[in-house]
């Protein structure tokens, strides 16, 4: 996801961890014919290393889709996840990737449908009040409008890539709660947290519904999220654009190991059936 430039206003407010898998499903993954998608968190943005030909998009070479295709040498691997993306514009500039030849698809989507960058920046610079009403009204985006865009682009992948294993990946909590940790009050720190779980609810039911198989990263991310001390996600930085997206840390061993680990399972069952 995109973060707002506004907050360069408020600036001052505020090792690979994947299981290998077995030899068989190595050997799947090597004749992979893979494609990431997605927004920023599936472009790499806050990690660093960017490639100079993504221009805007912003992929990094740390991004878990790299990094998996570096260890796992696909037999293809076409990149294009971009900074900003919605639903709307992973339709219309993405799919292009996908062909009936695409076994593995990986794709983070749904934080900028609900406006993740404009509530960040009210958060961040506004009261408690108008951090819960922007999360609310993001809530209330992500139940009942962002179901049907999901249903539109998953069919579309699908209708381009029927014979892909598609792993639709979530967005982690932001913040560990704690007394000890300077910036936003715990209120407004519960209320993103919150947000999010609702968001990854909706992601969650629009990749089953779909048929996709969903990864939950909160897991990987629990006990590393912003005020954890090991914090695998920058907070207000510069440049502003990476603020709340994952570190290299946070794409290398929590992004990545998530990715792996359900990517080697469904190899793992499409060889088994």
């Amino acid at each position: 996801m995109r973060f707002a430039r506004s907050l360069a206003l408020s600036a001052g407010a505020f090792a690979f961890l994947g299981g290998s898998l077995a030899a068989t499903g190595t050997a799947s993954a090597a004749g992979a014919r893979y494609v990431a998608m997605g927004d920023s968190y599936s472009s790499g943005v806050g990690a660093g290393s960017y490639d100079s030909g993504s221009g805007s998009c912003q992929r990094s070479t740390k991004a878990y889709p790299q990094l998996w295709a570096n260890a796992h040498a696909p037999a293809s691997f076409s990149f294009v996840a971009c900074s900003g993306a919605t639903t709307s514009s992973v339709n219309s500039g993405q799919l292009g990737s996908l062909s009936s030849s695409t076994t593995l698809v990986s794709i983070s989507v749904g934080g900028n449908d609900i406006g993740f960058s404009n509530v960040m920046s009210t958060c961040v610079t506004g009261s408690d009040s108008s951090c819960t009403s922007a999360v609310n009204n993001a809530e209330t985006s992500a139940r009942n409008t962002l179901p049907g865009r999901l249903d539109s682009l998953f069919a579309a992948i699908k209708s381009r890539a029927p014979s892909a294993h598609v792993v639709v990946l979530g967005y982690p909590h932001l913040y560990k709660i704690t007394s000890f940790c300077i910036g936003l009050s715990n209120t407004k720190r519960n209320k993103l947290n919150e947000g999010s779980d609702v968001l990854d609810t909706s992601v969650s039911q629009g990749a089953s519904r779909a048929g996709f198989t969903f990864s939950d990263v909160r897991d990987e991310f629990s006990g590393h999220e912003l005020c954890s001390g090991d914090d695998w996600l920058n907070s207000v930085t510069l440049p502003i654009g990476n603020s709340y997206h994952p570190t290299a840390l946070g794409q290398a061993q929590g992004y990545l190991p998530a990715f792996t680990s359900t990517a080697g399972a469904l190899a793992r069952a499409s060889r088994d059936r």
